[in-house]
């Protein structure tokens, strides 16, 4: 039995406005990263956020004095969730930046994840994903390729393409750790352990493959608080609760919304214009959604 069975039963009321919450908050990173990266290195600029997110949480956590995990396996647990989502896909994902390919062709990539999770998600979290479900997830796909061909074309090179693929593996796998392995730990002490690791491996990278460069501006001021705050603590912190209290492919199926959102959002924020054929994707991510999230196995 996945050990995550005894305490996914009861779910807590603010629970139900977690998939809109989590979803507005993470595709906006995406428009605050491209306004922070005119200003830092790409690791740098994660590394940072990182040490942030990392000094900001110290102090809650000797305070509050949370429980701890009792033996070595749920620190590894939290350790390996850490590895994948906050070092892993989030540094793939900044590299695949670095290399060349644009934002809207990584969401692309990346929003592939529900497929991945879907298909793994029977063997490894025990989950059973239904016909339905299946066609949900496959619109979501055929609306995420319709909003990013529709906004620039898509110019790969082999090193971003696969710092991209990578970033995909690394957030399924995240995704599926979380859900078979997920501990019951409070939230600001396993953000602590996980963003400890994503600062332990991405500062390294940064030294090793970056001139570090930081311009301190007021955008990047701004890029780093909401990125630090709004992404790295509290949409993760939804992201993580919902994958524990829910079904990962369920979840998973969230991020088809991702690229139509960042879009919307970077219309109003940005000034980028939404063309004509964005428009039916949005639709079709959308209505991939319903099926998934709306029917249950």
């Amino acid at each position: 039995m996945p050990e995550h069975t005894t305490y996914a039963a009861a779910n807590p009321p603010w629970l139900r406005a977690a998939p809109a919450l989590f979803l507005l908050l993470w595709s906006s990173g995406f428009v605050f990263l491209k306004l922070g990266l005119r200003h830092a290195d790409p690791l740098t600029f994660l590394a940072l956020r990182y040490a942030c997110v990392v000094g900001l949480l110290i102090g809650p956590c000797l305070w509050i004095r949370p429980a701890l995990p009792v033996g070595i396996k749920p620190w590894l647990h939290l350790a390996v969730v850490g590895l994948l989502i906050q070092a892993g896909y989030f540094s793939f994902t900044y590299l695949s930046l670095k290399y060349g390919m644009s934002a809207g062709a990584v969401a692309l990539v990346t929003s592939q994840q529900p497929i991945l999770v879907g298909l793994l998600a029977p063997a490894i979290a025990g989950e059973r994903v239904d016909r339905m479900r299946w066609i949900g997830l496959a619109m979501g796909v055929a609306g995420a390729i319709l909003v990013i061909t529709a906004k620039s074309s898509i110019d790969i090179t082999p090193a971003a393409l696969a710092f991209a693929v990578l970033a995909l593996l690394a957030m399924t796998g995240g995704t599926l750790w979380e859900k078979r392995f997920g501990t019951t730990v409070h939230p600001v002490l396993s953000n602590t352990v996980q963003y400890a690791v994503g600062l332990a491996v991405t500062a390294p990278l940064a030294f090793a493959l970056e001139p570090m460069r930081v311009e301190w501006t007021p955008e990047l001021a701004g890029s780093l608080a909401y990125l630090v705050i709004g992404n790295s603590i509290v949409a993760i912190s939804l992201l993580l609760a919902m994958i524990r209290h829910g079904e990962a492919s369920r979840v998973s199926a969230l991020f088809f919304l991702v690229p139509p959102t960042t879009t919307v959002i970077a219309l109003l924020v940005l000034g980028e214009p939404i063309p004509p054929m964005a428009w039916p994707g949005m639709a079709l991510a959308a209505a991939g959604l319903y099926l998934v999230m709306g029917r249950r196995g």
